[in-house]
């Protein structure tokens, strides 16, 4: 890099003043981050062995003057609760509840105690704010909600400084508490203190640390350098300035110091390039593109390349986008574990376990759902075993589980299996442990088949790491805090903290490309910067009201607002900038939908503010799309494909075979050739097919001990008495294990009951209206071979006909249809095209149950036709040919000739070598 970056410069100004004492020397950075790169800095300055300095982050040295230790906000709120409980009297709030307020008003307590402000007179004010908010409400007419409601503003004191006592005496304490007592002990530090101290690449300081570091400047036992350009000082209306040039107007050091150092950097040539695309997807894509750009012009150097995630959800998407040439990466950025893989498998395990629970406490009764959701998660699938316990789930229908039942699917021993399902009704800690011990499993599994080449194996280890600690963290703080002991309790609690929970992922710090946060990016320089998400909301980010305090109230007593939030990071951009050669700001584009955007300020103002050194130029990359959206598979007939049709005709084409393929050839090919039939799922509420297999098999049940009789009202009687029972039994034997006692499938059954009383019902009228009526066969298989000259070779026609009477001296031909089916559907006009519209299937199915039956009918008339249990009232719809005026309802020999030539159109081109299977679309 031809500028030296300012750690460079900042380790030559180290070993300048300070190299016959390093080891007395503290060097305080704004991040930990920082430290790695300042050594490595010094290395390259130092040709022999020194003492190192002390390098550490702000917070650690302000730890450091406090003398108390730092807790996270998870702790912090347990804290908390016990101060609450100790203090609330009456009308004590659950955690759950409490945590939704508790975590707010902690955030204000940290910055009323990082600026230094008097809490009284803060929390007084916000007492007497809502009071004003209430004053046109009658003192008499006062109701108790508004009472508690200002009880609550009023307690704010008491909660601060009961809180404030209790860490302070356990030695522990939230960030703003560690700030005011490190003001508090400062004079007592820096007199027993004889170390000199450096401060670097700051910007934004509240009151306490603007306090601790001018203390140490007045009595000349520190140092501070800045990193601002000249360009954004001297700017009075630039908010990357906006801090320093406050500090630089209102320090008294300033008054007889140089203000140190102002860099002329930011107005040298750069190449900045904004480039917008089409969602978030299509920023991950481009920013690999830019990457392995740069790889192939460089040879593969990414050492002064930087990948900003202006969102950490891009972090995912980024990593599979990147190209397979990068050797070596590091990921230093904050990602929150809410689409983590270990913590969705988690709040699966939540879910299954409190809703089993509360559903039934004794038999612990699982919803299939949540079980098959934790078995198929892709961190149990591989090490479970469980494929025997999902596919008899799903073939048998089961939608609740007991756990006893659940045990025995499962014969197998298995570790993971057993301790995902044990049962969660005794306390929390058992719970948690239970929790650690799947993650343990879990992560040792994954290093068992980890490929320490394989980044993403990497990453996943990280994720259930993560989670793991958050787990074990709750078992310490829920072994402490005994009063919190409840299921529902802990998985609200859980869901509250996880988003605390940040992944960290091991890398090479010095080596290959960084990818990063914005807040990562401090005091740190690259030669080509490709930042991402530059629109509104993201970068910079959205104002956000997460305070009790209102932004009246922050501008009067100096507390930060969203402005200040803002000229953060519009140093934070600026300063990625400053040093940079070439710049790549990708922003998402899309104006409207769900992951809408709209382009940053930043990038505006770039535009405005030209630098005359600066070329910026304006890209739009759009998704290739392709001029055809979808290509049908087309399926060319090989030798092997040939010989299945061999064999499907020897075997025999159904009806439903046949219009199958007249629907989509397609499908026809992956049912018949390939044999490729639907998973078994669980079938929550019965499908129609289901409803209509119920009925034809009741209705076969009923029939059966009457075929070859001629039936009598007291048959149908017999029939309609015995519904309810062979319905039941029906149900069972199609629908397994299901629920069929409660909501639609109860309604379902119903249903089935009703038509088959229906059907029986139009039965017994027609007898008692004189028909004669005598039952021939029921779900009778049937084939007939059809040999015609022009197919390559003989055909069987085979399939099952639902039912076949004698009706007063006519053969009659039943096919049972559970959907809607009207006399026009089963009436043709003209014989041309029969088999190339799919609107004839009913009449194709029903000629071919004709066709196969025909020999068996010795010489009596032949009718064929459907039962429409939607259309009862028109009772037997038979095939009508219609060809002018006259109508045939009897198939004739004529009508089967003129049938069966169109049936062989159809097999010549199903069996025709040369005619490939195209989808239909």
């Amino acid at each position: 890099m031809s500028n030296p970056t300012f750690l460079h410069q900042l380790a030559k100004e180290i070993l300048k003043n300070n190299f016959d004492n390093l080891s007395e020397l503290v060097i305080v950075l704004p991040n930990k981050r920082a430290k790695v790169f300042l050594l490595d800095e010094l290395k390259k300055l130092v040709s022999t062995n020194v003492f190192a300095p002390e390098i550490i982050s702000v917070e650690e040295f302000v730890q450091d003057i406090a003398g108390i230790r730092s807790i996270d906000s998870v702790e912090l709120l347990f804290e908390f609760y016990e101060v609450y409980v100790s203090i609330t009297e009456k009308n004590q709030e659950t955690f759950e509840t409490f945590a939704n307020w508790a975590k707010t008003l902690l955030q204000d307590f940290n910055e009323i105690d990082r600026y230094l402000l008097e809490p009284d007179k803060i929390l007084k004010y916000l007492e007497n704010i809502k009071e004003i908010e209430h004053w046109s409400v009658d003192i008499n007419k006062k109701t108790e909600l508004i009472d508690n409601y200002l009880a609550f503003w009023k307690k704010l004191p008491e909660y601060y400084h009961s809180l404030y006592n209790y860490l302070s005496n356990k030695g522990i304490g939230y960030q703003g508490l560690i700030y005011r007592e490190a003001v508090e002990n400062l004079n007592h530090f820096s007199e027993k203190n004889s170390n000199h101290f450096i401060f670097a690449g700051f910007n934004a300081l509240n009151q306490a640390e603007e306090k601790i570091i001018q203390h140490l400047l007045a009595l000349g036992k520190a140092k501070i350098y800045w990193d601002i350009d000249e360009t954004l000082l001297h700017d009075t209306f630039h908010d990357a300035g906006l801090f320093q040039r406050r500090f630089k107007s209102s320090w008294s050091y300033y008054k007889t110091n140089p203000y140190e150092w102002i860099s002329n950097e930011y107005s040298a040539e750069k190449n900045i390039q904004v480039i917008g695309t089409s969602k978030s997807i299509g920023q991950a894509k481009i920013a690999g593109d830019i990457i392995k750009k740069h790889i192939d012009n460089n040879n593969s150097n990414l050492q002064n390349v930087a990948l900003v995630l202006g969102e950490e959800n891009l972090l995912l998407p980024v990593l599979h986008s990147l190209p397979a040439e990068i050797d070596a990466l590091n990921i230093t950025m904050g990602f929150t574990s809410k689409n983590n893989p270990a913590q969705l498998l988690i709040a699966k395990l939540f879910k299954l376990h409190v809703n089993a629970f509360e559903r039934n406490a004794t038999n612990y009764v699982m919803y299939y759902k949540d079980v098959l959701d934790v078995l198929t998660h892709p961190l149990i699938e591989p090490y479970c075993k469980a494929d025997v316990v999902v596919s008899t789930i799903n073939r048998n229908n089961f939608t609740f589980i007991s756990h006893k039942k659940l045990k025995e699917l499962h014969p197998f021993e298995n570790e993971l299996f057993s301790l995902l399902f044990q049962k969660w009704d005794t306390n929390s800690v058992t719970v948690l442990e239970n929790l650690s011990q799947i993650l343990l499993k879990v992560k040792a599994n994954l290093s068992k088949d980890q490929n320490p080449e394989v980044s993403e194996e990497k990453i996943a280890n990280a994720f259930v790491f993560s989670i793991f600690k958050i787990i074990n963290k709750m078992i310490s703080y829920f072994s402490e805090h005994q009063k919190i002991d409840n299921i529902k309790t802990l998985h609200a609690i859980y869901k509250q903290i996880i988003d605390l929970a940040e992944v960290s992922f091991e890398g090479e710090p010095l080596n290959g490309l960084q990818i990063m946060g914005v807040l990562e990016s401090r005091v740190l320089d690259f030669e080509t910067v490709i930042i991402t998400s530059v629109n509104e909301g993201k970068f910079p980010a959205g104002k956000s009201t997460n305070s009790f305090i209102p932004y009246d109230v922050k501008r009067e007593y100096g507390l930060p607002t969203f402005k200040e939030k803002d000229a953060i990071y519009t140093y934070h951009f600026y300063h990625l900038l400053q040093r940079a050669k070439n710049v790549y700001l990708i922003y998402n584009s899309d104006s409207e939908g769900f992951d809408a955007g709209e382009k940053s300020r930043f990038i505006t103002q770039l535009e405005v503010e030209k630098r005359p050194k600066h070329n910026l130029t304006f890209d739009f990359y759009n998704p290739n799309v392709p001029n055809i959206a979808y290509e049908p598979i087309v399926i060319e007939k090989t030798e092997s494909i040939i010989n299945r049709l061999r064999e499907i005709a020897e075997k025999g084409f159904s009806p439903s075979a046949l219009t199958t393929y007249i629907r989509n050839p397609i499908q026809f090919y992956f049912q018949r050739i390939l044999r490729i039939s639907e998973t078994d799922e669980v079938e929550e509420n019965i499908a129609v097919n289901t409803l209509g297999t119920i009925i034809h098999g009741t209705l076969e049940e009923l029939y059966k001990p009457f075929i070859g009789k001629i039936l009598i009202e007291n048959d149908i009687k017999i029939c309609i008495k015995n519904i309810d029972d062979e319905v039941l039994k029906q149900f069972k034997l199609v629908y397994k294990e299901g629920e069929i006692k409660k909501g639609r499938n109860l309604l379902a059954f119903e249903v089935a009951k009703r038509n088959v009383l229906n059907f029986l019902k139009m039965e017994l009228e027609a007898i008692q209206n004189g028909d004669e009526i005598q039952l021939i066969a029921l779900e009778k298989p049937l084939s007939r071979t059809l040999e015609h000259p022009k197919l390559p070779f003989a055909v069987t026609i085979a399939g099952n006909v639902d039912r076949i009477e004698n009706r007063n001296g006519r053969i009659r031909i039943i096919d049972y249809k559970t959907g809607k089916v009207e006399q026009k559907n089963v009436t043709l006009k003209d014989w041309n095209g029969l088999t190339e519209d799919i609107k004839n299937d009913k009449i194709i199915q029903i000629l071919a149950y004709a066709f196969m039956y025909e020999e068996e009918a010795k010489g009596l008339d032949i009718e064929a036709g459907i039962i429409s249990f939607k259309n009862l009232k028109s009772g037997f719809l038979p095939f009508n040919f219609k060809p002018e005026k006259e109508s045939f309802d009897v198939i004739s020999p004529e009508i089967m000739e003129n049938y069966l030539e169109e049936i062989v159109i159809l097999l010549q081109e199903i069996l025709n070598v040369d005619v490939a299977f195209e989808e239909k679309i």
